[in-house]
């Protein structure tokens, strides 16, 4: 009886232990990032090596400006989110938009090294160089959106002698920022880091009800739109790329360090934003002091995409006080 017990363990433990490996985990992407990315902006864009990875931006203005303009876009978003807004800054500016780690176009590192790119440790790297490669003798102006903003804060926080300006567009500051760092060895267990792409995968649909909460007017939400959030799902091993920054920490504990920036900031927010909810905005907006609000009039989580202009105008008007 003994042994048929140890033989029944030994068979669980078994399918335990080895059965996650016997699970195809396959991607659903057929494109290189460069190939998607020449399909999405014709040329328009370029690919950087920057911290160790081939970042995919695109610029726009005169390079000669004495002002760059670092764009940031949020969580599930990519450079292809400040299409609308891209011609009209750069009349105040030399314009740089990357797609950060995991997202749009940018190369998805299967191998972490000293610094994980898909960390807030990592993605301030890459912004920091990004701003010393374009903003050597600029004014240096960084704008975030959503998780974009947190980092932008973080950015302004750690250099305040880098950061001439600050615009946080409905800035994701008192949530969540990513998974514990005392649960990565959670994460780090073979058998789940093997099923994780998996798990994560359904963002491929859940990603677009996020849109769809994201608009005020859903009549915006075009068949263009939700292409350019879609489109980097055609690159091949998108699915472990998000696995991976998913279980990677972010956390930046901004909510405690507040009082220190000293960065002129523009907060910008949609009145009828779902995603991060309008009144945080109002509510950094008080604990930063000295900082502008400006609220979007019928307008969701993306003031940029659902009314360019009058985000281009707050600004552009916030630049040149």
């Amino acid at each position: 009886m003994k042994t048929r017990t140890k033989v029944i363990l030994s068979v669980i433990a078994a399918v335990v232990l080895i059965g996650p490996f016997a699970i195809p985990v396959e991607t659903s992407g057929t494109l290189t990032n460069k190939e998607a990315a020449a399909l999405s902006w014709d040329g328009e864009s370029q690919f950087v090596d920057i911290a160790d990875h081939s970042v995919h931006l695109v610029t726009k203005g005169d390079p000669a400006s004495d002002t760059l303009i670092v764009l940031l876009h949020g969580f599930g978003a990519s450079a292809l989110t400040w299409q609308d807004v891209l011609e009209p800054l750069s009349a105040v500016g030399f314009v740089v938009a990357y797609d950060r780690a995991a997202f749009g176009f940018t190369e998805r590192p299967t191998k972490i090294g000293d610094v994980n790119p898909y960390s807030s440790a990592g993605q301030l790297q890459v912004l920091d160089q990004v701003v010393e490669k374009y903003g050597d003798q600029k004014k240096v102006v960084v704008l975030g959106h959503s998780a974009g903003g947190s980092l932008a804060l973080g950015y302004a926080l750690d250099n305040p002698n880098k950061v001439d300006r600050l615009i946080l567009e409905a800035p994701a500051i008192y949530g969540s920022g990513g998974a514990p760092e005392w649960l990565n060895w959670v994460f780090n267990i073979p058998q789940l880091n093997h099923l994780g792409p998996l798990a994560v995968s359904s963002i491929a649909t859940s990603g677009l009800q996020i849109l769809d909460q994201s608009y005020y007017n859903k009549d915006l939400i075009t068949e263009k739109v939700r292409d350019n959030y879609t489109a980097p799902l055609a690159v091949i091993g998108w699915e472990r790329a998000f696995w991976e920054f998913n279980k990677a920490p972010r956390s930046l504990d901004l909510v405690d360090r507040l009082g220190e920036l000293n960065v002129e900031t523009l907060i910008i927010t949609g009145d009828n934003d779902e995603i991060v909810a309008t009144a945080d905005s109002v509510k950094l907006s008080s604990e930063l002091l000295g900082s502008t609000l400006e609220i979007v009039t019928d307008s969701g989580h993306l003031p940029n995409e659902e009314k360019p202009a009058k985000f281009v105008e707050l600004v552009i008007g916030f630049l040149a006080k």
